[in-house]
């Protein structure tokens, strides 16, 4: 792989470590102490300053230094995640993904703007610095130490001074070594701060050996050596003593922040403790002889053996083990994932479709040649591209989970600045469908959930006055349904006032007054270009566009938009979308001598024209089995020249809620299909959305069913408001 390979995955890590940051940052406003939230900030700008050092990115390690002492700030429990910190930290976020974004466009030297820009954060973020400076507490020199069974040697240490917990063996003296020659050249390292004597090992008068040793201290010691340095005063008489040295608190800090920034790498426990610090050689070898002791009892785990040893304290051996179990995870997601490029996967679905063409008119030639052998091979074949197919297609598949979570953000600004307190609910986050979609629908639910946070969520006055909480709600959700997925945005806010909606648009001539429209079709009038109710503009809306936009796109992606609302409970805009816009499982159909594609997953069933002839049929609705049904000719709506087949059949589609009988000449069965776009010459046609080629080499037309549906139930809807209302079909 050469540096600019690298590089490449280096800006990619880099935009996928930003976006955890940002979305930790969300979420720790209503977790402020949340500890695995700010370790995940912090690893994330950590990650980004070690990999960007490597390329001498200067200017991102500089900026990311300054976050990133910020954040350990923050895990040390020297400053609180308020919520001006988090707005600090979210600009920051901001800045670094600009600085990734510039080093994409061809790097070199920021200009002066992100400069400036880069300065003014790092001012913001130094004002944290040094409020956490002054929170920070001085050294503590206790006049006595509080012990919890001196003979233990305490427990862990509060203070900012060494606690060295000393037991010399009963052969010292007899070895020719002093005691207290030992103490003072401790003395050399640092200043002993308050020592206690401890006597309770020495026995009675008539026992006592005058050349053993029964003396043992517990000694608070201030200094700046490490800890091997502070071993090393007791080297010669280490193996006739028991000596347990605990490090100060800020040492501690120091301890949980190395092991945080080491590599990540296989380590075992031991060996995450010795290059931390908080372990000597010395200790280790001994707790490993502790650990195994004579055989006669189970090997216990080394971490507990070294609490227990008073060697390790338990907050750094939880750091060590949380780092331990953190690099296995992420070397196994590592060996789980490969990047690869959109363009190939791209690439391999247009492969399998031309391979599922060549697929059909192998078949088509098998059951002309009649060879049961031939007959066999090939349907094994289609069997295998179909599994090719629904494999191919899942890789492209991705939740939209990231999708939404990018609105986290966005609802946070908007409220601040509509001075609303708004919370977004997430549901169906793991819901899958084609990376394309979820790309082209970002902008379209971004221009519903701004209006709905602008128009739809009112003010917490005016909330309270009608009796509702201060905080209003935004939901998005998603879920599969009948081969497509259905995403809602919801809120609970004022509803649409549907008679001013009417009133604008008679306004306008876009209806007129003796129109009877049911409630849907009036609240989706607001999707007509340049229309707004608004009575003043604002920075996010009230211009008449961006309703008419998102309609636009989301039929581009045949999709289709409805909107549903209760005047001042709330509204609701549903969106229907193909979960792939590449192939498709299609139902064959020929009307005249053209043959058109149905989605599959969109087909109820098949019924003959005699059957429902005889169930009540009135010329545009069938009675089936009791339910009204409308129903469009394909041959009127296509205007297919020649007489209808004396035969003909309704097939049953359904789209959302509502169901329309498609009428029909034959029946062509089953038929993987590759959806190929039209021409801009075509793209006028109504009720297709594209076409294919069959193995004949033929092209047929695939329907786009919504859009065929639409015009029929609509029709109905009209139709039984006029009769509610005594008015005749002329004024329909």
């Amino acid at each position: 792989m050469n540096i600019d390979e690298i590089l490449h995955t280096f800006i990619a890590e880099s935009r996928e470590l930003l976006q955890d940051m940002e979305d930790a940052l969300l979420r720790i406003e209503q977790s402020p102490t949340d500890e695995e939230l700010i370790n995940a900030i912090f690893r994330a700008a950590h990650t980004i300053k070690g990999s960007a050092g490597l390329f001498g990115l200067d200017y991102i390690v500089s900026f990311t230094h300054v976050a990133e002492s910020v954040l350990d700030r923050v895990r040390n429990g020297e400053l609180h995640m308020a919520g001006e910190l988090v707005a600090v930290l979210l600009s920051s976020c901001d800045h670094l993904a600009l600085l990734i974004e510039h080093l994409a466009s061809g790097g070199g030297e920021p200009a002066a703007e992100i400069q400036e820009k880069s300065a003014a954060l790092i001012a913001a973020l130094h004002v944290y610095l040094d409020e956490g400076a002054a929170q920070t507490t001085g050294v503590v020199v206790q006049a006595e130490l509080s012990l919890h069974g001196s003979s233990e040697g305490g427990g862990e240490v509060e203070t900012d001074l060494w606690h060295i917990s000393l037991r010399f063996g009963l052969d010292v003296l007899r070895n020719g070594m002093d005691p207290l020659s030992f103490l003072r050249y401790l003395g050399t390292l640092g200043e002993i701060q308050h020592i206690v004597t401890l006597l309770n090992d020495i026995p009675a008068t008539e026992l006592m050996d005058p050349e053993s040793c029964y003396l043992g201290f517990e000694i608070s010691f201030k200094s700046d050596a490490d800890k091997a340095s502070i071993e090393g005063v007791f080297e010669f008489v280490r193996e006739d003593c028991l000596i347990c040295i605990l490090p100060p608190r800020s040492k501690i800090s120091d301890y949980l922040r190395l092991i945080a920034e080491l590599p990540e790498e296989n380590l075992r426990i031991g060996e995450i403790l010795l290059r931390c610090g908080t372990l000597t050689q010395a200790e280790l070898d001994a707790a490993l002889l502790l650990q195994h002791g004579d055989g006669s009892e189970p090997v216990r785990p080394l971490g507990e053996v070294l609490v227990d040893a008073k060697m390790v304290q338990s907050p750094v051996l939880e750091a060590a083990l949380g780092k331990q179990k953190l690099v296995k995870e992420h070397k196994s997601s590592e060996a789980n994932l490969i990047r690869v490029d959109a363009d190939k996967l791209d690439e391999l679905i247009n492969l399998v479709g031309e391979l599922i063409i060549a697929g059909a008119g192998t078949n088509l030639i098998a059951q002309r040649v009649g060879e049961a052998d031939l007959l066999e091979s090939t349907a094994t074949l289609s069997s295998l591209v179909e599994e090719v197919r629904d494999s191919a297609l899942k890789l492209r598949m991705v939740q939209i989970g990231g999708t939404f979570n990018r609105f986290q953000r966005v609802v946070r600004d908007v409220g601040r600045e509509l001075g609303k307190d708004i919370e977004l609910v997430i549901s169906g986050a793991e819901t899958e469908l084609d990376k394309t979609v979820v790309e082209k629908i970002g902008d379209p639910l971004t221009h519903l959930v701004r209006n709905s946070m602008d128009h739809g969520i009112e003010s917490a006055e005016t909330r309270l006055a009608n009796g509702k909480s201060a905080k209003g709600t935004l939901k998005l959700n998603a879920y599969h349904d009948a081969g497509s997925i259905v995403i809602e945005v919801c809120d609970d806010g004022g509803g649409l006032n549907k008679q001013r909606i009417l009133n604008k648009a008679i306004e306008r001539g876009l209806v007129s007054e003796v129109n009877n429209l049911s409630d849907r079709e009036i609240y989706n009038l607001i999707f007509e270009a340049g229309f707004s109710t608004a009575e003043a503009v604002s920075n996010l809306s009230g211009r008449g566009v961006g309703m008419d936009v998102v309609k636009r796109n989301i039929t581009a992606l045949r999709g289709t938009v409805n909107l549903d609302s209760i005047e001042g409970q709330g509204t609701r805009v549903t969106i229907r979308l193909p979960l792939t816009l590449a192939i498709i499982d299609g139902f064959l159909v020929g009307v005249g001598s053209s043959v058109y594609v149905i989605p599959l997953d969109m087909v109820v069933e098949c019924i003959e024209r005699t059957a429902w002839e005889n169930a009540g049929g009135d010329g545009r609705y069938i009675n089936l089995r009791g339910e009204v049904l409308p129903y469009l000719r394909l041959r009127e709506h296509f205007e297919v020249a020649g007489a209808s087949a004396r035969r003909e059949y309704v097939v049953v589609v359904r789209h959302g809620e509502n169901k329309v009988g498609l009428v029909v000449d034959r029946l062509l069965g089953e038929f993987q299909t590759v959806i190929k776009p039209l021409g801009r010459v075509f793209n006028k046609i109504g009720g297709i959305g594209g076409f294919t080629i069959l193995g004949s080499g033929e092209v047929a037309l695939i329907l786009d069913v919504p859009s065929l549906v639409r015009p029929a139930v609509n029709f109905e809807t009209k139709v039984q408001t006029a009769a509610a209302s005594g008015l005749t079909d002329q004024r329909i």
